[in-house]
């Protein structure tokens, strides 16, 4: 996906890596998001549902997601989800739209592939994005994944 603004996601490939590895958040934001290294090894065991992307606003790395799509959420068969695994913005690109243009992005994609609602986790706390994504409009369902808050948020039509 690309932007008049010249903001696109990118698949990672050897040539995009380092930029992708590179991705850093706020000191005060490493305790809630995984490293993008470990993320991109996670999607290379499950790569049937991981959809890692690198962020870039023109040639700037500015970011990393990896959504997640069909995911038997349950271990059971019971229950499929999809959604938003990991958002790394880097530090000095934060406050610039780049995390809303990244959970647009994976709506998107969500509303591509039949999906009707999109599911994230997020820490608590203060130094978490709570605030983020219930301004973004997702809620809280109740539910909690490794000690995480599960929010979902309802996709009308494209």
């Amino acid at each position: 996906m690309t932007t008049p603004s010249g903001l696109r996601l990118e698949e990672i490939t050897p040539r995009t890596f380092e930029a992708a590895i590179g991705i850093r958040v706020r000191p005060e934001q490493e305790f809630a998001v995984t490293s993008v290294v470990k993320s991109l090894a996670e999607a290379y065991v499950h790569p049937d549902t991981a959809w890692p992307r690198l962020i870039l606003d023109g040639d700037r790395p500015v970011g990393f997601l990896m959504a997640f799509f069909d995911i038997d959420w349950r271990d059971d068969g019971t229950l499929f989800r999809s959604g938003l695994w990991r958002l790394n913005i880097a530090a000095d690109a934060q406050g610039h739209g780049y995390g809303r243009f990244a959970v647009e992005s994976v709506a998107a994609e969500i509303r591509r592939r039949g999906g009707k609602e999109f599911h994230v986790t997020w820490h608590p706390g203060p130094d978490g994005p709570e605030n983020f994504y219930l301004r973004l409009g997702f809620r809280p369902n109740g539910e909690t994944v490794e000690g995480e808050t599960v929010g979902v948020l309802e996709l009308g039509a494209s």
